[in-house]
């Protein structure tokens, strides 16, 4: 989406998780997507490809955002919220976990201090969208799909709102596009 968003055009190959291209091995060995190769500059964690397009235009002030607050979302984001995710998405990897209190955890953690800043802006970080936005929407976009009834009546009206407006959004819908499998 910050790709998109800062207009720049790149070549987009999708990749088969489970039939890794060796091209893509070769340019970063670690095997995950995304994958950003620029002259000789390898970027394969998404906020280095989301800050590096940012960095070349940001028509809208998506960077304009108090950075300690930014970080404080996106650490519990990419730390906490994703390990608990990833337990809530595959029950069947963690049969040892109870469901229910890998689901009240992750409300505590992350939706309860979504809905609550809410309440006062639009976006989490203001009356704009904000880097933070796009970058966690992902992650709670995945959160509602692994029980949608489920998520539909969790308490949190504002925060339904703020995923459906990403949703909905034509930033979203354009790069949410099918392409053929890159066999490289």
């Amino acid at each position: 989406m910050a790709l998109k968003y800062a207009d720049i055009e790149v070549e987009h190959r999708e990749i088969e998780l489970r039939n890794k291209p060796q091209s893509m091995l070769l340019v970063s060995p670690k095997g995950t997507v995304p994958v950003l190769c620029l002259d000789g500059l390898i970027l394969d964690q998404s906020l280095d490809i989301m800050r590096w397009a940012l960095e070349r235009s940001d028509p809208d002030g998506w960077f304009a955002v108090d950075e300690a607050l930014a970080k404080s979302w996106i650490e519990k984001n990419d730390g906490p919220f994703k390990v608990l995710l990833d337990q809530y998405k595959y029950p069947n990897r963690y049969p040892e976990l109870d469901q229910e209190e890998i689901l009240r955890i992750a409300l505590d953690l992350m939706l309860k201090p979504m809905e609550t800043s809410l309440r006062s802006t639009q976006y989490l970080l203001g009356n704009q969208v904000s880097w933070v936005d796009v970058a966690i929407f992902p992650f709670i976009r995945q959160f509602s799909k692994v029980n949608p009834k489920q998520f539909e009546d969790l308490p949190f009206a504002l925060t339904k709102k703020w995923l459906h407006h990403f949703l909905e959004s034509e930033l979203f819908n354009a790069v949410m596009r099918k392409y053929p499998t890159w066999m490289g």
